[in-house]
């Protein structure tokens, strides 16, 4: 049962759990790493891929670009006024 669940927050994973995670073949995923297309990294001669990545690449792409963290949003400023008359 732990085991089971490690699996499910593993934040580093390998080709097959992300193309899993991603919903596409394994096949797919190896291209789009290969030409840079998805956030991954090669361990040796193997490919990898951070979840916090992934999730940000995803809603990056979505459109849904979330604040960094760490920092805070400002509040909109208003125009300047023009000059007086």
């Amino acid at each position: 049962m732990a085991g089971a669940v490690q699996e499910l927050v593993r934040e580093v994973m390998d080709i097959r759990q992300a193309a899993e995670y991603l919903g596409i073949s394994g096949d797919t995923l190896y291209r789009y790493a290969s030409e840079g297309f998805v956030p991954a990294f090669k361990l040796g001669n193997r490919w990898r891929f951070k979840r916090s990545h992934l999730d940000l690449w995803m809603d990056e792409k979505s459109g849904m670009k979330p604040a960094p963290v760490g920092e805070a949003v400002a509040p909109k400023q208003k125009k300047p006024a023009g000059r007086a008359r």
